[in-house]
Parts: C-alpha cells; sequence; structure tokens
C-alpha cells in the first residue's frame, strides 16, 4: 500500500464518517479532544489548581438556623377589632414576611442589639487585611481615593464617615444572612453564616426575637398613632356635635317649635282644641235638640211630655198637685156644683197651678235657649283658636324642614362622634391586649462543623470548571485554527483535490538547508514515498495524457515549495525518469543555492538568446537529476515568461523530457507566477500544513483561477503525521494505523 492510497481513501471514510454523525459527530469530537489533549490538561490543571488554593484560602463558616412560625391563629379576648391586624393566611403573607426578615431595618435593630459594629467580621475597617486580601484592600483603597478626589464636590454623597461605615456592616450582615420558606408552610427558616459557631448562633436567635419584637412594636406604635388621631379627632367631633345641637335648640326656641312629648306644642294645642270642638259641637246638638222638643211638644200642648224631656221635678210637683187640685174639683162640684165657693177657689187654684207651670216652662225654655247661644259661642271660640293654631302649625311646619336638616345633621354628628368614642376606648384596652403574628419554634444552636467551604462540592465544582475551562480553550484554539490539517478539509473547503500530505524531514535536514538531500539518504523514507504519489497523482490526473510541465508554486514563501520541487525532480529522476527541474523564482534563486550551483548563464540566459539550453544545464551525478539554474545575472525587471521564447522552451523540453518541474515564486506576491502558470500542464499549490491560513491558500487559488491556471490540486508539506492522526488520518484506525504502515518505510 502506498502513500497516495492512504490519501485518497481518507476522503470517503470521512464522509462516511461524517454520514454516521450527522447529528453529532462523536469520532471528531474525541479526536479534536485527542490532539488537544496537552492544552486541555494543561488548562484544566491550572483551574483546578487554583480551584483548589482558593479552597483552602477560604475561612470555614459556620451556619446556624432559627426557625419561626407565622400564627394565623388569633386570641380573641374581647371581641373588637384590632388597629394592626393579625396576618392573613396567605401564601403572599409569608413571602413578605420573608422580605420583612431580610429588610434593612431589621438587620439594623441586629446589629445594634449586638453591637456588630465593634465586630472586625462584620465591619472591614476594623479588620487587618492579610495576604492576597490586603494587597486587594489596598488597591481598592487606591482607586477608592482615585475616584474621590477626581469626583466634584457636588456629586458627593453628603453621608458622614460613621453612617457609610454603618451602612457597610448592615450590607455585610444582610451578605451573611439567608431566610428562606419552607415549602408551602407557614414556617420561616433564618440562618445566619458567621466565622465562629457560637456567634452565628446567636445573631440568628438574635434575628428572630428581634422579628417579633419589631411585629410588636409595630402593633403598639400603630395603636399609639391610631389613638392619638382618635383623640384629636374626637375633641374636634364634640366641638361639632355641641354646635349642631345648640343649632337645633336655637332654631327651634327661635321658630317657636317646642315640643310636647314628641310633637310640637301647637300640635299639641291643635288636638286639644279639635277634642273640645267634638264636645262642645255635642253640648249645642243636644241642647237645640232639647229646645226643639220642648218647644214642640208646649206647642202641642204636651206638657206632660215636657216634664219627661225637662226633667224637671218643679213641674213634675206642680203637675202632682194639679192632679190634686183637679180631683178635689171633680170632688167639690159632685157635691156642691160649680158655684160653691170651695169649687171657685178649686179653680182659682188650678188656674194658679197651670199658670205657674207654663212660667216654669216658658222658663226652663229660656234656660234651653241660654244654654243653646252658650254652647254655640262655646263651639265657635274653640274652632276660632283652632283655626288660629293651624296657620300657626303650617308656618312651623314650613321651619320644621330647616328644624329636621339640623337635627339630621346633629344626628350625624352625634353618631360619628359615638362611634370615635367607642372605638378609641376599645383601641385604648388593646394596647394591654398586644402579641406578636409568630412564635420562635425552634432556636439556633451552636453548628458543630463549618458548612463552608464545602470540600467535596468545591472539589467537584473544581472538576466541572476544569474540564469547562479546559474544553473552552480547546474551542477557541480550534475556532482561531484557521490552517489546514486534512487532505478532507482541503477537498471540502478549496473544492480542489488533495494530492498529498507531504511529511516533515528530521530537525537537522531543515535546520541545514538540506530538505532536499533527505530523498537521496532516505529513497524508502515516507518523505520520499509522498513524493512518489504526489508525481504519480500528477502524471495520471489528466487521465491518459501525463501533466509533463508541473509548476510548483505556494500562497506565501517559507512553506517548502522550493524543497518540495526539487525533492520531487530527484525523485522522478531516481525512477528512471528522465526530468528536468527549473528554478524559475528569478528574485531568490533558493533552488539554485540547494544544489549548490553557481552557473555563470541561467534560465536567463537562455531565453534571452545569450546561451542555449545545453550549455547551462546541469546534471546532478547521483540521481542523473537535469537542473536548469539562474545565473547570479537574472532579474524580473522584464516580463519575460509571457514572451514567445519560454512557450518555445517548455515545448522543446516536454519532448525532451518525461517530466518538467518548474519551481517558481509565491503566487499571491510575485505575478510571473501566474503569468506561467498559463504555459504549463499543472500547477501545485503548496500549502504548510496547520500554518498557511485558509482564506491566503483561497487568495492564490483565486488569482490563479483569473487567469485559467490548470490547477491539480494542493498539497500539504511539512507535515507532523502523528499529530496528523489526531486530526483523522487513518480514520478509525487513528494513531495505531500510521505507526502500522510506516513500517514499510525507513525513515
Amino acid at each position: 500500500m502506498n502513500e497516495q492510497v492512504i490519501i485518497r481513501n481518507e476522503a470517503p471514510h470521512l464522509q462516511d464518517s461524517e454520514n454516521e454523525g450527522d447529528f453529532l459527530d462523536l469520532h471528531g469530537l474525541w479526536l479534536t479532544f485527542r490532539r488537544r489533549q496537552g492544552l486541555f490538561l494543561a488548562v484544566a490543571g491550572v483551574v483546578l489548581a487554583l480551584t483548589v488554593i482558593v479552597t483552602f484560602q477560604i475561612t470555614p463558616k459556620y451556619s446556624a438556623t432559627s426557625t419561626v412560625l407565622l400564627d394565623t391563629r388569633q386570641q380573641d379576648i374581647v371581641d373588637i377589632g384590632a388597629v394592626l391586624s393579625g396576618l392573613p393566611s396567605e401564601s403572599a403573607a409569608v413571602d413578605t414576611e420573608v422580605e420583612v426578615l431580610r429588610s434593612r431595618s431589621l438587620a439594623r435593630r441586629v446589629a445594634g442589639a449586638l453591637d456588630l459594629y465593634s465586630d472586625p467580621e462584620f465591619n472591614g475597617a476594623l479588620r487587618e487585611p492579610e495576604g492576597v486580601g490586603a494587597w486587594i484592600g489596598g488597591l481598592k483603597s487606591g482607586l477608592s481615593n482615585l475616584v474621590t478626589a477626581s469626583m466634584p464636590d457636588s456629586m458627593g454623597t453628603g453621608a458622614s464617615e460613621e453612617e457609610t461605615e454603618a451602612a457597610a456592616v448592615v450590607a455585610r450582615l444582610l451578605d451573611h444572612l439567608s431566610v428562606r420558606r419552607q415549602g408551602l408552610t407557614y414556617v420561616i427558616g433564618i440562618t445566619v453564616t458567621s466565622e465562629e459557631p457560637a456567634k452565628a448562633a446567636r445573631i440568628a436567635n438574635a434575628y428572630a426575637e428581634e422579628y417579633l419584637v419589631d411585629q410588636l412594636e409595630s402593633k403598639f406604635e400603630a395603636t399609639e398613632r391610631a389613638n392619638d388621631w382618635l383623640s384629636e379627632r374626637l375633641a374636634t367631633l364634640r366641638e361639632e356635635v355641641q354646635a349642631a345641637e345648640g343649632a337645633v335648640e336655637a332654631y327651634r326656641a327661635e321658630a317657636g317649635l317646642l315640643n310636647a312629648e314628641g310633637s310640637t306644642l301647637t300640635e299639641r294645642q291643635i288636638a286639644d282644641l279639635n277634642a273640645q270642638a267634638v264636645l262642645r259641637r255635642t253640648e249645642l246638638a243636644e241642647a237645640q235638640a232639647r229646645l226643639s222638643t220642648v218647644r214642640r211638644q208646649i206647642a202641642a200642648g204636651a206638657e206632660q211630655e215636657v216634664s219627661e224631656v225637662l226633667n224637671s221635678e218643679v213641674i213634675r210637683e206642680l203637675r202632682r198637685q194639679r192632679a190634686d187640685i183637679v180631683r178635689q174639683q171633680a170632688e167639690l162640684l159632685s157635691r156642691y156644683g160649680e158655684r160653691h165657693p170651695e169649687v171657685i177657689n178649686v179653680r182659682r187654684q188650678l188656674a194658679d197651678t197651670d199658670r205657674e207651670i207654663d212660667q216654669e216652662a216658658n222658663r226652663i225654655v229660656a234656660s234651653l235657649e241660654s244654654e243653646v247661644t252658650i254652647a254655640q259661642q262655646r263651639l265657635n271660640a274653640v274652632e276660632g283658636s283652632a283655626s288660629r293654631l293651624r296657620g300657626e302649625l303650617v308656618d312651623n311646619n314650613q321651619a320644621s324642614v330647616r328644624l329636621r336638616e339640623l337635627e339630621r345633621n346633629a344626628e350625624a354628628s352625634r353618631t360619628l362622634y359615638e362611634s370615635f368614642l367607642s372605638r378609641f376606648r376599645q383601641t385604648t384596652e388593646q394596647e394591654s391586649l398586644q402579641e406578636a403574628d409568630a412564635r420562635i419554634i425552634s432556636v439556633a444552636d451552636v453548628p458543630a462543623s463549618p458548612s463552608s467551604p464545602n470540600l467535596k462540592l468545591n472539589a467537584l465544582l473544581g472538576l466541572v470548571l476544569a474540564a469547562m475551562a479546559g474544553a473552552g480553550a480547546i474551542v477557541v484554539v480550534e475556532v482561531f485554527d484557521r490552517g489546514l490539517t486534512t487532505g478532507n478539509q482541503v477537498e471540502r473547503l478549496l473544492g480542489l483535490s488533495s494530492l498529498a500530505l507531504i511529511p516533515m524531514v528530521p530537525k537537522k535536514y531543515r535546520a541545514q538547508g538540506r530538505v532536499a538531500d533527505y530523498v537521496l539518504d532516505k529513497p524508502l523514507s515516507g518523505y520520499a514515498e509522498a513524493l512518489r504519489t504526489l508525481r504519480a497523482g500528477l502524471l495520471f490526473s489528466r487521465g491518459r495524457e501525463a501533466s509533463k510541465v508541473v509548476t510548483i508554486t505556494s500562497a506565501l514563501p517559507g512553506e517548502g515549495k522550493t524543497a518540495t520541487a526539487f525533492a520531487l525532480a530527484r525523485v522522478s529522476a531516481m525512477l528512471g525518469s528522465p526530468t528536468i527541474v527549473i528554478d524559475a523564482d528569478i528574485r531568490r534563486r533558493i533552488l539554485t543555492h540547494s544544489g549548490h550551483l553557481h552557473p555563470e548563464a541561467g534560465l536567463m540566459e537562455v531565453l534571452r538568446g545569450e546561451a542555449s539550453p545545453e550549455d547551462v544545464i546541469v546534471v546532478e551525478e547521483q540521481t542523473g537529476l537535469h537542473i536548469l539554474p539562474l545565473s547570479s545575472k537574472a532579474t524580473g525587471a522584464s516580463d519575460v515568461f509571457g514572451r514567445a521564447e519560454m512557450r518555445s522552451l517548455l515545448r522543446d523540453l516536454r519532448e525532451k523530457y518525461d517530466m518538467v518541474v518548474i519551481d517558481t515564486a509565491p503566487a499571491l506576491p510575485v505575478a510571473e507566477t501566474r503569468i506561467l502558470s498559463t504555459l504549463v500542464d499543472s500547477v501545485v499549490l503548496l500549502a504548510r500544513w496547520r500554518k498557511t491560513p485558509r482564506d491566503v491558500v483561497q487568495s492564490a487559488l483565486t488569482n490563479l483561477r483569473q487567469v485559467d491556471a490548470p490547477i491539480a490540486g494542493v498539497a500539504l508539506t511539512q507535515v507532523d503525521l502523528a499529530a496528523e492522526s489526531r486530526y483523522g488520518y487513518g480514520h478509525r484506525y487513528g494513531k495505531s494505523y500510521y505507526q502500522n504502515y510506516r513500517k514499510y518505510y525507513s525513515d
């Protein structure tokens, strides 16, 4: 198996690998890691070492935790509402209390209660920095002084040094504090971290206690503020009630709206007069009825009914006497006759009695008429008074509208005053009934072991960071690695065939500038085999027609162009093929120097017609290689390669030799190379393995394509085959594959 077979088979294998792992090329990642494992181990080792150093430099910290329970159950000793109500049983309320525990005001209370302002752990101004901390502290101090000095006075914070120091202590205490709600419960854990275990427990317990005290003080302050406000408000309301009630009474007196058992005096008088009017009408009707009856009966001569109607004892007695006289008259008439004196006397008595009866009846009728007149007068008087009072009532009713308005205002003021008075008495009683909405369910114990640094966790984090840093370094290096490494990469990025991977020769040959001599000393080496592979590819790269005239160029100087052209020509000659190598780099003449030649005439003289090719061609005794050098008088001032003489020379050499190798200048900086590339059969562009940037190679190819140069492909030079295996050389077989096939060579 030769080198060319290996190179040609590389691309298909890599293509298969890509097809197999389109989603994630694990083998490619492994190869990338393997070729950068030195960088990975170095960066990872540094990061891990720094992690270990920092871990052991960290001062051990101890954490203590106290827990409080937010008690949503309230004791109702008396059924009155609180000024500051208890906490609602909502999740948001618990989260709010967590933020209260994290507040700067509570931290300031704890710091003051424990005098943390005098503790060097929390007051950085009292701690003397040591080691790296001293250096960092000095740097910070210097920068702070510099900023302060450059800051205008108007931009100052205005805070005193004591206030700034106190704020720093509170901030550091908050940094040492961790408050967390335990799940979805009403339990809150207060964790404090300190360099001393007892101090951590003391601060955690102080936090819980100060939290309860803060709750009580908040309620006391709220109640006190409420009482003060209620007291002021009550005084104002009292004055408003007095003024409103005074206005009611003043208006009542002014309008004469005096009350009597729930109604005004006028209303009561009208009611009494109405009752009297009814009585007077009844009396008048009775008197009129009696008078009418008496008159009617008297007119009818029914004295008996008159006496019964009048119910008069006098008339009744006179009627009895008359009846006796009538009976006596009847007896006397029957005894004496009408002319008897006793009969006459009796008649006279009877007439007197009738006259008395009539007089009494008339007197009674006159009395009844007087009674009717009096009753009528009384009724008229009552109705007149009632009519007058009704007029006054109309006026009073109109005045009552304003009175009721004043009474409503007074009642509203009185109700509001009584409500505030009741609330004031309740809040006064609440001052002795306040209790916190939380209670401590677990005090913080002194921790027995430090909580940080966690050696196991730090070691694990160190390993993770080391691996990430190493991987990051590999990614960065790979991103900035713009060179070409594999034949597959050449074909994929440049779209050209990878002709060969030319290995790097031993260091001593490179140091002495004898790279091309390596094929003479080691004709069976991998270097010589790569050149033979390159030769075979060139001779058969154009089908049946061989590429006899080949130009070897590169994008930049220093890529092994001259050594490759010289060694390729020697390998071709050593295979028994008539070969000539031409030094066309008229600026540097490196090939001529590599062959230790000092000709008086060379290529330029042949092109100018000053010498024939046979006169200037040098034959190498060891290989039989023909060399067309450049004399020291060669110059590139004129366009010699674009003339017909150059075409004629190449035509003659093509007929005489099986292979013509031309060493030219780099394609990017020198124009002669592009002109010469149009006269040859094939152009080989060399790129130094991992060194020549891809965009530079692409630029050189662009320049060659602009003149339609017959580019055969790209060959990578100075390849480290051992390192190349880590880039995919040999595909799945890796380095072992290189070690296996290298036994065929005698390097």
